[in-house]
């Protein structure tokens, strides 16, 4: 069904038409007309598309459309067009497109129409991206146009500057990019990192990129020739390219990005901090920060909630390190750039003193400018291997290609969804609701977690649902659109809870999980990880979203119709597993873990892990075609066989028998194999010192494996307090909120304001805020922050809040606790 070029794409020949990946994407008033930009990258270079042809759109109930005109004519405003079209909003009633021609009219003609009682809808899509979606285009386009040669302008400088142009065209039509076609073209990347001092001034900037690895380098006439002298053939693997002061540096980064045309930067915090300091120092020398391929200033925006900032460059993208591993649900304790390196790469910065680095660079700027070149390139290559190494650029192209998301969109999973969704909605006659639409009467509850039974247990099997969520909402037909078409039919529809109902044929969404899940399975085969975990991360948002009253089609009978299925779903699994002899003791979201008894062997336990998955996945096929008259898309999975595993107690319960009564949820540990896994437990928490987690592992590897305990209890007690692990004593955390926030002080927020005050009194800016992370200890005189400690540490507190706490966690259940143990050292030994 057609409804216009604004709503519906047209069909346009592709004769002589070329292709590329969408970079970058904007919207602007020109004149009377609405322009929007497209930078794209292709098989032959850089090109800016420009599409004049579209128009503003809103949707209005029919019988709101004969207020409008004169709603409007009071503002002096004027609709481009209004017409009657072929679709209904989610209450039935028809509706009327109005468009205008350019975004200033748009906006005031909706604060016009909305203070008059006039409900909009979908009047909060930018035209560039209802663009691209009503076209089915994500991130790959096929386009045609009359093409425009458009070149850079130039900036003097003692360096020359080579003339890189890019391809412009005008009056273009674009269309969806066969998959075929996908994946082949390769964009330019480069690394880029600054060093500067405390008060911001640049000292240097390196760049690292396959073809070019460079350091600008401030330094005059005497200090170049110093270091020449002195250095003797150090650092000669990497090219200082010495300025002479700041400004020059300023020029010669704008000449470098003309000459090199990156099409994507990389950097870690290379958005807040260092693209942030780069525009306050061209601000400071008057200089236009003309980075972007069209020799235009970036255009900057900030989240007023997290201050995060954003940046927008006309043809090229920054892609932040820290931001990406977090979409791609990396999770470190610091996401520094040193630890991070450490724990992917084994590789560190090239700084002796990484915790007073600051110092070190500026020494190293005034005394030896060589050796902070070394350090400034190796952090651009730290960022560079780590990208290589966790294919986040792959994972931000493909997570564009499945999505229509923007390479750099942060989040964006209700976009995401709504790429997905809308352009299928409106060609079976809906309009999207307005967010507040759908039913806010009642919460849907939470994922299922089972009371757990607290013990040591021998031989414990999981059993993993795949995908449950994204499997309900396939084999239910969860979907906005289906809701509504099956509650106009439910004697024929498949029942939700709370009143839902599902139409049977009138769906999207379990279609559009059913084809990202043949994609994701054909990644698996081909080992593209990448690809696997953004289709994955892409699935998993779908209940997220409809459970986010963010998101234009939440409705409570949506997610509580996913959410109380998988309870459903768990609890009859687990009671036809019980009902075949075994105990299930936790059952979490989507896993069950069953104990099937001490005398199993590992052979036997594998055999009837794979024995219970086909029960139960051959049991939910046949009890949903009896019940429901669906095919079973659910699928459990035997995944692992703990050969020792604890389900812990909650701390602080009373001890009955021996075993505390109540058990935690989300924490546990086992063994597999030689190998310990831990959930939740101090070993994978951030904000547990460094003992605590040595401690843990080697005590539970001991009790795993059926080893004397209490000489090494002891032997660690005595150590610590003899002052061999004061290097592990220290905490730190992540200031969540402004300090000033704090009501009630807790020990890092303490800390926080000690170092800051000390920082102040030395005639140095306090440094620990909002985002932060402040590392502290615990001494006799209290909290102190560590890089101000003086006072000797309080052995016994850490002995009885991190030690104390961890053993006795497990010891109840093999009949001892910690402080039995500590109490009577001298007969251990006697």
């Amino acid at each position: 069904m057609q409804i216009s070029s604004q709503v519906v794409a047209e069909k346009t020949s592709v004769a002589n038409s070329f292709r590329g990946f969408i970079l970058t994407r904007s919207v602007r008033d020109r004149g009377n007309k609405l322009e929007i930009t497209l930078w794209l990258k292709t098989p032959n270079g850089p090109v800016e598309l420009i599409v004049n042809h579209e128009r503003v759109v809103l949707f209005v109930e029919n019988p709101a459309v004969d207020k409008i005109e004169a709603i409007l004519s009071n503002q002096k405003l004027e609709a481009a067009e209004i017409k009657p079209v072929s679709l209904k909003a989610f209450n039935q009633v028809a509706v009327t497109a109005v468009y205008f021609s350019t975004l200033r009219e748009f906006y005031q003609a909706r604060e016009a129409l909305k203070s008059n009682g006039i409900k909009c809808y979908e009047d909060d899509f930018r035209p560039d991206e209802r663009f691209l979606m009503e076209r089915f285009i994500t991130a790959d386009l096929m386009f045609t146009g009359n093409s425009v040669a458009a070149k850079h302008s130039s900036i003097e400088t003692k360096h020359q500057q080579a003339e890189v142009g890019y391809q412009r065209f005008e009056q273009v039509k674009c269309k969806r990019i066969d998959k075929a076609q996908q994946n082949d073209i390769k964009l330019n990347v480069v690394s880029l990192d600054i060093e500067c001092s405390m008060s911001g001034d640049l000292y240097s900037l390196g760049l690292y990129s396959n073809t070019c690895q460079q350091v600008l380098m401030i330094a005059s006439a005497e200090e170049v020739a110093r270091e020449q002298k002195a250095q003797k053939g150090v650092g000669a693997e990497i090219e200082i390219i010495w300025q002479a002061n700041e400004q020059e540096l300023l020029l010669s980064l704008l000449n470098w990005f003309r000459q090199h045309d990156p099409d994507i930067v990389i950097g870690w915090n290379v958005i807040n901090f260092d693209f942030n300091l780069l525009q306050k120092r061209y601000d400071l020398h008057g200089i236009e920060f003309s980075i972007g391929r069209d020799g235009k200033s970036p255009h900057w925006r900030k989240n007023k909630a997290s201050e995060q900032l954003f940046i927008e460059i006309n043809g090229r993208v920054v892609l932040d390190g820290i931001d990406l591993l977090k979409s791609a649900t990396y999770s470190f304790p610091s996401f520094s750039l040193d630890n991070v390196a450490n724990t992917l790469l084994g590789l560190g910065k090239k700084v002796s003193d990484v915790e007073n680095r600051v110092q070190e660079i500026t020494d190293n700027f005034h005394h030896n400018k060589t050796a902070l070149a070394i350090y400034n390139l190796e952090d651009c290559r730290l960022v560079s291997l780590i990208f290589e190494h966790t294919q986040l650029l792959e994972f931000a192209m493909l997570r564009a290609q499945l999505t229509g998301l923007a390479i750099d969109r942060v989040g964006g999973s209700v976009a995401a969804f709504n790429n997905l969704y809308l352009p299928k909605l409106h060609r079976s006659g809906y309009v999207a609701p307005n967010m507040g639409d759908g039913d806010q009467g009642f919460e849907s509850p939470g994922g299922f977690v089972m009371d757990s039974t607290p013990g040591l247990y021998n031989n414990v099997l999981v059993l993993d649902f795949k995908s449950l969520y994204p499997s309900i909402i396939r084999c239910f037909n969860i979907d906005p659109m289906g809701l509504i078409e099956g509650l106009k039919f439910p004697e024929t529809a498949i029942e939700g809870f709370d009143g839902a109902y599902f139409s049977r044929e009138q769906h999207f969404l379990p279609n559009i999980i059913t084809e990202l899940w043949k994609e994701r399975d054909k990644a698996k085969k081909d080992n593209n990880a990448a690809l696997s975990q953004a289709i994955k991360i892409i699935m998993n948002s779908f209940y997220g979203i409809l459970g986010s009253t963010g998101c234009r089609f939440f409705d409570p009978r949506l997610s509580g119709s996913i959410t109380k299925r998988s309870h459903s779903i768990l609890k009859t699994t687990s009671m036809w597993i019980e009902a075949k002899g075994y105990q299930v003791i936790y059952g979490d979201t989507d896993s069950i873990f069953v104990h099937i008894g001490d005398d199993q062997t590992i052979a036997s336990s594998k055999a009837l892990g794979k024995t219970l998955q086909d029960f139960i996945n051959n049991k939910w096929q046949s009890t949903l075609k009896e019940q429901f008259d669906i095919v079973s898309e659910l699928e459990i999975e035997f995944e692992t066989h703990f050969s020792k595993f604890l389900m812990p107690t909650v701390r602080g319960q009373e001890i009955s028998r021996g075993i505390k009564s109540i058990g935690t949820k989300k924490r546990y540990a086992g063994l597999v194999g030689d190998k310990l896994t831990f959930k939740g437990l101090e070993t994978v928490r951030s904000d547990w010192t460094e003992i605590s987690k040595d401690f843990q592992q080697e005590l539970y590897r001991l009790i795993f494996n059926d080893q004397p305990i209490d000489e090494y209890i002891v032997k660690v007690v005595n150590e610590l307090k003899a002052g061999l692990y004061d290097t592990k004593l220290i905490y730190q955390k992540k200031i969540r909120r402004k300090l000033a926030d704090y009501v009630n002080t807790p020990p890092h927020i303490r800390a926080a304001l000690i170092a800051n005050n000390k920082l102040k009194e030395s005639g140095l800016a306090p440094k620990y805020e909002h985002r932060r992370t402040i590392r502290y200890v615990i001494t006799l005189d209290g909290v102190q922050p560590l890089e101000f400690s003086e006072s000797t540490l309080d052995y016994d507190f850490y002995v009885e809040k991190q030690l104390k706490p961890i053993a006795n966690d497990i010891l109840p259940f093999i009949g001892k606790d910690f402080d039995s143990i500590t109490s009577k050292q001298m007969g251990l030994f006697s």
